[in-house]
This record gives C-alpha cells, structure tokens and sequence, in this order.
C-alpha cells in the first residue's frame, strides 16, 4: 500500500483508502466524473474518477461510495494546480468498496509518534504524586482501578483533527496539560497543585464518549447532542459521588472541568474563579495550539518560507 504521504506524481497507485468526503459526478469531453477526498494515516488527497459516457455505469458507483467508507483504488498520481492529486482511468483504473473484513481501521488513523506505555506511565507517577487522598481515589478509580477506561485512555483520540486527532492524543494531551500544571506550582507555592493536575488528568475524558474511532475518527450522536464538557462533568461527578469525594472539593472540580475552555463563547458555562482553573485552562489552550501549529509545520508542502493558517495567519517555516 503507498502512503499517501510519500506519493510522487506519476506513478502507478495501490491501496486502500478511506473516503473523507465525495463531490457530485459531472459530465466532461469524454463521459462522467467525481471526485473523492481520500485518506490514510499519513494525510489526504483527491481522487477523480474519469468514467465512460454511460453516466447510469458511473452514477451507480457514485451512489455505492459513502463518506467514511474504505475503498480500494488502483490509478495514477498526478500533478494538478502545484498538488499531487490521483487520476483512476477505467477500465485498468478502479474503485471499489471494502467490506469492514477487508481492511484494518489502523491502516487509517494517525498514532502518536510518542511511546503510549511510557506516557501511561509517567502519567500514573504524576497521579501517584497526588497528596490529598481524596483526589489521588478520584483519579485512580479511572485510570487505575478501571482496566476498560484505562485501555481506552490510553489509545482514544484528543480531537478530530485540530490537535492531538490521532490514537493515543488524549493521554498525550493529558500528560503534557499535568506537566505544565506541574511545573507551574514550583512558579506559584499558592497553587494547589494536587487539584490541578487531576484536573488536567481528568478534564477531556468525555471525549471518550464524544469521538469514536473506526476507518476515521468522528463524532458520536451523544457528542453532537451533549458536548465532551457535560460528558465529562457527568463522569466525573458520578464518581465522585461513589466514592464519597467531600463537597467542597467536588465543588472545585466541577468548577475546572466547567471552566476549561475558558471563555462562555468558547463553550465553557462558566469563566475561571480559582487559579487552578485558570491554569487548568491556559495549559489545555497552550498545548493544543502549539500541537496544532507544529503539525502544520510538518505537513507544510511548500517551499516558501511561510504558510498560511486561518488560526494563526503566517506561520513561519525556516
């Protein structure tokens, strides 16, 4: 299978790709054609499907493609506008649908470039460090003594795409946002360290049910309709009333996970009141902007010395 990632243009292409999105099929010189955004673990690309003039033929196999199906295709690359785009001409060229026995969902997904046990295990040293021994249960009913949640923990995806959006991003996240939050209270003696980092430990865990993960990460009916914030805030409460967390102290936990976005127009209910929340807050928005600019560096197909982003405008390359 060839990576869509080290493709060059002009050479022959074999693989199995997920389809990101389709576009309509239109009529040119010599029959019928549509397009598809195809994906693997490495990046995206189009795909034109240059049919006959039996638009019935074509439109049939328009109508079999759906969004988030995998697909195997056999064509050309080329160069199209500046970008390598792929060409399939039938009848030696084709695309045709995969049933989920075919293919292998790792095929398509990104891993993080990081050591997932090793990640896992600094993370629990980090909970381990915890003093205040209702935060320590808090925070090791989940990632410890929960053997489910702690497998899906390490392994889920942070995000769709803007940042972390690859298997393994959560916990990675989640051990970057604790380890600021850890360095910050050697800044700040005032800081309650123990709460903040089970508050960055625990603050995205709905997206354990917002996202799920199969030939490509998407979102579920309940992350739609509820949000990953009052997701997590339902998890968290729970347990906390399980294992009997004092009321003061689930105050202030509620309040960092409420509170994490930040800003009302960024989807938190309520705006940072303690300085843990505020820290809480600025290491998630740090990490993931700076995650999310670094991945644009890296995929920058450009030899200019800039690339626009919308977030950040020019990002500088060299």
């Amino acid at each position: 299978m060839t990576l869509l990632s080290n493709l060059e243009p002009f050479k022959n292409v074999e693989g199995k790709y997920v389809v990101k999105f389709k576009r309509s099929v239109v009529p040119y010189q010599n029959g019928f054609m549509f397009q598809l955004r195809i994906g693997d673990s490495s990046g995206e690309m189009m795909l034109r499907y240059w049919g006959a003039k039996n638009k019935e033929e074509v439109d049939k196999l328009y109508d079999s493609i759906k969004q988030d199906d995998v697909v195997s295709i056999k064509g050309e690359s080329t160069d199209f506008k500046g970008l390598i785009s792929i060409n399939v001409n039938p009848p030696t060229g084709f695309v045709k649908v995969l049933k989920p026995g075919e293919y292998r969902k790792e095929e398509f997904i990104p891993v993080t470039e990081r050591d997932q046990e090793q990640m896992f295990r600094e993370l629990t040293e980090l909970s381990g460090s915890i003093k205040n021994p209702d935060l320590k249960k808090l925070v090791h009913s989940f990632i410890e003594e929960d053997g489910e949640f702690s497998k899906k923990f390490r392994e889920h995806p942070a995000a769709m795409y803007r940042h972390h959006g690859w298997v393994g991003g959560l916990l990675e996240h989640s051990l970057n946002m604790a380890k600021i939050c850890d360095f910050l209270s050697t800044l700040h003696k005032e800081l309650d360290r123990d709460l903040m980092i089970a508050g960055a430990i625990l603050h995205d865990i709905g997206k354990m049910k917002e996202l799920e993960v199969g030939s490509s990460i998407k979102v579920t009916a309940e992350g739609m309709m509820v949000g990953h914030l009052l997701l997590t805030m339902e998890m968290v409460n729970k347990k906390m009333e399980e294992i009997g967390t004092p009321e003061e102290l689930r105050i202030k936990v509620k309040h960092i996970i409420a509170s994490h976005h930040g800003k009302l127009e960024y989807g938190s209910p309520k705006t940072p009141a303690m300085p843990e929340a505020l820290a809480v807050y600025y290491a998630d928005d740090m990490d993931s902007k700076l995650v999310y600019m670094i991945n644009h560096m890296k995929k920058a197909a450009t030899e200019d010395d800039y690339v626009y982003t919308p977030d950040f405008g020019n990002i500088y390359l060299k």
